[in-house]
């Protein structure tokens, strides 16, 4: 968002007021609505001191507090939207009859603003832009969908089954990492406790002995001293830690950029996140295309939708080949990202002239092998948990035992 001075004449008098807004047609646009008089002129410039502060420390507040609205209130939400809108309601009083039936305060907050901006002339994709975190960028592609084939009613079904799709996924990921999860929680707080009172309990011993500890050993009262000593600082930095770079997440493109970047290459990770997004991205294009959307509009609308940058950025470069007159299935095959089973359906398709049927193919592919990861995601994690357990216990152990048996030698050797 840019900063922009909008100068007023009102009463007489002219006054300037600051403002935030994408363009310089956005601003001129909501500084009309927001200030009472005369628009003399609308100028971008650096926001002053004081507005930078509180701008940082608005952003550093919503950072801590901003959350998502509930997975399965919003597909209720959304349900009630499409049968709302069917029956020829209007979205403004559609928004707000929800906003104000439900018990979740994102939600009625998010609805309820979202209603009085279409009041005041803003349209539904434009507002909802404004909340795409708590939104996600699934409901902007579909609403964007909805505006370009004048149908809303049947975008929002589809927008609900998609999510409640997504919604079962994250079920399942969930109850795939129950296991490896309390087990790996239960390992860290038995090495905690171990650290803060049973080691303790040693020191004194292995201090008595004078003798060079063993790498282990030392190892293990380097983290007693640390916990013991500084625990409520290492705390406080991994909250802190924690804080800051989710601040970096949602501001700094670049870092994010970074940090997607990273995720693509790490074991296990890169294949949820490569196999989710295609299965999202070819779900929402084989939608636009069905719906009758120039091939180009379509993949503009669900590349936009993608999260991870540099599969977005890869994505992008098959628009730019489609506007320059090259076949979908090329522009595909150049990213590297479809195997090439998938890059003849598409060609076929694009050949025969039902692409649209091809891609619903594809389409529950890429569900299938997104399942299918979802499903050995236990399997995949236990090689990887087994590790972790066995570094724990042989440092425990040989942190403690090493120096015991060294000392048991010592006594034998003076007898």
């Amino acid at each position: 968002m840019k900063y922009f001075n909008a100068t007023v004449l009102s009463k007489g008098k002219k006054t300037d007021h600051g403002l935030y807004a994408e363009n310089k047609k956005e601003a001129h646009y909501l500084a009309k609505i927001k200030f009472s008089g005369i628009l003399l002129k609308v100028v971008e410039s650096s926001p002053p001191l004081e507005e930078q502060l509180k701008k940082f420390k608005e952003n550093l507040l919503q950072n801590v507090q901003k959350k998502k609205i509930n997975p399965d209130m919003l597909i209720g939400a959304i349900r009630q939207l499409a049968v709302m809108t069917n029956a020829g309601i209007s979205v403004h009083d559609s928004f707000k009859e929800i906003a104000d039936a439900t018990d979740d305060a994102t939600l009625e907050r998010v609805f309820s603003t979202i209603g009085d901006d279409i009041n005041s002339g803003l349209s539904l994709s434009q507002s909802m832009n404004n909340y795409r975190f708590e939104l996600g960028n699934l409901a902007l592609a579909m609403v964007a969908l909805g505006e370009k084939t004048g149908n809303m009613a049947e975008a929002m079904y589809s927008l609900a089954d998609m999510l409640e799709e997504i919604r079962r996924n994250i079920v399942k990921f969930k109850k795939a990492m129950a296991y490896p999860r309390n087990v790996m929680i239960a390992m860290a707080v038995a090495f905690t406790i171990l650290i803060s009172y049973v080691v303790p309990q040693f020191k004194a011993i292995f201090e008595e002995l004078g003798a060079t500890l063993p790498l282990p050993t030392q190892i293990l009262l380097f983290l007693e001293h640390l916990f013991n000593t500084y625990g409520i600082y290492v705390l406080a930095g991994i909250v802190l830690f924690i804080m800051t770079f989710k601040y970096m997440i949602n501001h700094s493109k670049e870092f994010r950029y970074k940090w997607h970047k990273f995720l693509l290459r790490v074991y296990l990770i890169k294949n949820i996140i490569k196999f989710s997004t295609l299965s999202r991205f070819t779900l929402v294009f084989s939608e636009l295309v069905r719906a009758g959307i120039p091939i180009a509009e379509a993949l503009d609308t669900s590349i936009d939708m993608i999260d991870n940058l540099p599969m977005k950025e890869t994505l992008s470069t098959v628009r730019s080949a489609v506007e320059k007159g090259d076949t979908l299935h090329n522009g595909l095959k150049d990213t590297k990202l479809f195997e090439n089973m998938i890059i003849q359906m598409i060609s076929a398709g694009e050949s025969s002239g039902q692409l649209d049927a091809m891609l619903e193919k594809v389409t529950e592919y890429y569900k299938m092998r997104f399942d299918a990861i979802i499903d050995g995601l236990s399997e995949a994690i236990e090689p990887i948990m087994l590790f972790f357990i066995a570094a724990m216990v042989i440092l425990l152990a040989l942190g403690i035992f090493l120096p015991m048996w060294d000392m048991g030698n010592a006594v034998q050797g003076r007898t």
